[in-house]
């Protein structure tokens, strides 16, 4: 190997190991829009763990990101695979029975979906449901589209640390 080559060769591993961390394991994303106001500011960014779900399942309230049609956006899992929903005078009803929800979010319009969640299928909204294109535009979402969880806010600084 020649002098010039082992010389870099750290920094190229180096290089390949955070390509792959990027890529493959965590990634920054930048919040665009103000569907998920108050929780969520446009221009926020969030860390995207995707490896999180290889391990864990996609729960209720988890604040996702989703690709589709070539963007990303992030979004609140309301409702999972085989659950009916529907909203009421502002109460979230999953089959049938009242769900509080732990969080900030905008008035929600009345609204119904009939029948059941699909399999491998989820229904997101943003937290500023008078200002998302959400599960009530978009449909449900397939679970091969959601990339991951994220919930840490890295920027701005003042609002470093978890979102719920």
């Amino acid at each position: 190997m020649s002098k010039s080559l082992k010389g870099i060769l750290p920094y190229l591993i180096v290089l390949a190991i955070i390509c792959i961390v990027k890529f493959f394991v965590v990634t920054p994303v930048r919040v665009t829009g103000d569907s998920m106001l108050p929780t969520l500011e446009n221009k926020d960014i969030m860390i995207l763990d995707r490896m999180h779900y290889r391990f864990s399942s996609i729960e209720r309230f988890d604040i996702v990101v989703i690709h589709h049609h070539d963007t990303n956006i992030i979004k609140r899992v309301i409702a999972l695979p085989g659950e009916t929903i529907k909203y009421i005078d502002q109460v979230l009803y999953i089959n049938g029975e009242k769900v509080d929800e732990p969080f900030l979010h905008e008035k929600t319009l009345n609204f119904d979906v009939e029948g059941a969640i699909p399999d491998n299928c989820y229904y997101v909204l943003g937290d500023n449901r008078v200002n998302s294109k959400d599960s009530r535009v978009l449909g449900c979402i397939s679970k091969k589209d959601i990339l991951g969880k994220t919930s840490f806010t890295i920027f701005p600084f003042s609002k470093w640390g978890n979102k719920k």
